[in-house]
C-alpha cells in the first residue's frame, strides 16, 4: 500500500514560473552552475546551488553556503516569486521532447514506505553527496527538488488524469530553452484527489526512477526531525517528500556511456586481443550507437567498432545481465583494473543526451577510449528493484529531466 499524499506547494508566480525553473543542481559541475546563474539571476539554481552567489574559492559545503540558500529562499517566498496554494493539493506535469509526452503526479510520498521498501531503490548512494543535500533540506526547511518515481501504469489513475487534461487549463505552459515543454495543472477537486489516493493505495511497489540521493537525504531529515519531535503522529510534513509519479509507459532510458582516462599501463594492441576473447569486434565507417542488448560501441583514435559480446557471457540474471555489468566485469575490472567505477577517478560517465560526438571529443582532449551503451530498460529496472538488488552506477539516464523549483514542499 502506497501513501501518496496532496500538499500545498510553494510554486512560481504564473509570469516567473519559465525564469525560475531550473535542471537539477547535481547535471552542471560549479563553473557551468555559476554561468547559468550569471545569465539568469532569478533561477532557481542559485538556491540549489548557493556557492554560484558567492567567489570561486568559497567553500560549498560551509554552514554559511546553506545559509545563504535558506536566506534566498525566504526571500523569494516572501517578495512574490512564490505564492502558497491555498489547500493542499495534486499537481499534474507533462513533459514533451522530442514529440514524446510524458505526464506523472506530482505529490509527496510517505518516508515509511521509502524505510518499508514499499519504494523500491536500484541504485547505492554516496555518502558525501547525501550529506549535502541533508544539510540543504534541513536548513531550508524544504524540499525543492521532485524525486523522479515509476510505477506500472494503472489505467484508471490514466483516466483520471487525462481528464483533467482535456477539461481544464493549464497554470504553466512553457517551452525551455533546451526544446522541453513544460505544462501544469492542479488538481484540488476533492473526490479526484480521494479517487487518486485510493489509486495508489492499492499498488504495492513504486520505484525511485530517479533521483536515489535527493530520495534518502529527504528520508534521513525526516527521521531526523522524528527524533526531535518524539511526539510527532505522522501526518506531520517532514514525514513526506516531494515526488512526481509517472507510469512506465510514458517514460524513456537513454544510455550512460563510459570513457576511460589511461590505458592501465597496457597497450591498444592487448586490449583488442583480451576483447577477441569476449566476443566479436568489427571496424565501422560510422559512429556505433548499439541498435540491441549485447552490442557496445567502442571509439578509439578516431575510429568507432561495434562489439558483440559473445553468447557464453550473457545471462538472465537481473544485474549480471545488464550490458553495463557485462562491460564493467569482463571488460573494466579486469583489463582496466576500475574495480569500483564510483569512485575510481579513472573512468567518467557521459549521459546519452550528450551524444556520440561528445565521446569523440572526450577521447580527443582527456580520455583514451569511449563506450557507447544500449540503455537500460525501464523493464529491467523494475526488475532489479524487485529482487532487492542494486545496478551497477550509472546505468540509467532519465530524458526529460524534471525542472527544480516549480513545486516546494515546505516541512514545517
Amino acid at each position: 500500500m502506497a501513501v501518496i499524499r496532496p500538499f500545498a506547494a510553494f510554486r512560481p508566480a504564473e509570469e516567473l514560473v519559465q525564469d525560475v525553473a531550473a535542471l537539477p543542481y547535481d547535471v552542471y559541475n560549479r563553473k557551468e552552475a555559476k554561468a547559468v546563474v550569471e545569465k539568469n539571476p532569478k533561477t532557481f539554481l542559485r538556491i540549489d546551488r548557493p556557492e554560484t552567489v558567492h567567489p570561486d574559492d568559497f567553500d560549498m559545503y560551509s554552514d554559511e553556503a546553506y545559509a545563504t540558500a535558506k536566506r534566498m529562499l525566504d526571500e523569494a517566498m516572501q517578495d512574490g516569486t512564490y505564492v502558497q496554494e491555498a489547500a493542499p493539493a495534486y499537481y499534474i506535469y507533462e513533459l514533451v521532447m522530442d514529440g514524446r509526452s510524458q505526464t506523472g503526479l506530482v505529490a509527496c510520498a510517505s518516508i515509511d514506505d521509502y524505510v518499508n521498501e514499499v519504494i523500491k531503490k536500484h541504485e547505492n548512494t554516496r555518502e558525501e553527496k547525501e550529506q549535502d543535500r541533508i544539510r540543504h533540506i534541513d536548513t531550508c526547511d524544504a524540499q525543492t527538488g521532485p524525486i523522479f518515481l515509476a510505477y506500472r501504469e494503472q489505467e484508471e489513475i490514466s483516466v483520471i488524469i487525462r481528464c483533467i487534461q482535456q477539461e481544464e487549463e493549464p497554470l504553466y505552459d512553457w517551452t525551455a530553452e533546451d526544446g522541453v515543454t513544460h505544462r501544469v495543472w492542479v488538481i484540488d477537486d476533492a473526490s479526484d484527489i480521494e479517487a487518486l489516493q485510493k489509486e495508489f493505495a492499492a499498488l504495492d511497489q513504486i520505484y525511485i526512477a530517479d533521483g536515489h540521493h535527493r530520495a534518502a537525504s529527504a528520508v534521513k531529515v525526516g527521521l531526523k526531525r522524528r527524533r526531535e519531535h518524539p511526539d510527532y503522529n505522522g501526518t506531520e510534513e517532514f514525514n513526506f517528500f516531494l515526488s512526481v509519479l509517472f507510469p512506465d509507459s510514458e517514460l524513456a532510458i537513454l544510455p550512460y556511456n563510459r570513457v576511460v582516462k589511461d590505458w592501465n599501463g597496457k597497450s591498444e594492441q592487448e586490449f583488442f586481443e583480451a576483447l577477441a576473447g569476449l566476443g566479436n569486434v568489427e571496424k565501422s565507417d560510422a559512429p556505433v550507437q548499439p541498435e540491441e542488448k549485447g552490442i557496445v560501441g567502442i571509439y578509439v583514435k578516431d575510429q568507432w567498432y561495434r562489439f558483440t559480446f559473445a553468447d557464453s557471457l550473457k545471462n538472465d540474471d537481473p544485474v549480471e545481465g545488464l550490458d553495463v555489468s557485462l562491460l564493467q566485469n569482463h571488460v573494466l575490472a579486469p583489463f582496466f583494473a576500475i574495480d569500483d567505477p564510483r569512485t575510481s577517478d579513472r573512468i567518467d560517465f557521459v549521459g546519452g543526451i550528450r551524444g556520440l560526438a561528445e565521446l569523440e571529443r572526450r577521447v580527443s582532449e582527456d580520455a583514451v577510449i569511449a563506450f557507447s551503451m544500449y540503455p537500460t530498460s525501464i523493464g529491467e529496472l523494475f526488475s532489479v528493484a524487485d529482487a532487492g538488488l542494486l545496478m551497477p552506477p550509472k546505468s540509467t539516464w532519465f530524458e526529460p529531466k524534471l525542472r527544480s523549483g516549480i513545486f516546494i514542499h515546505a516541512l514545517s
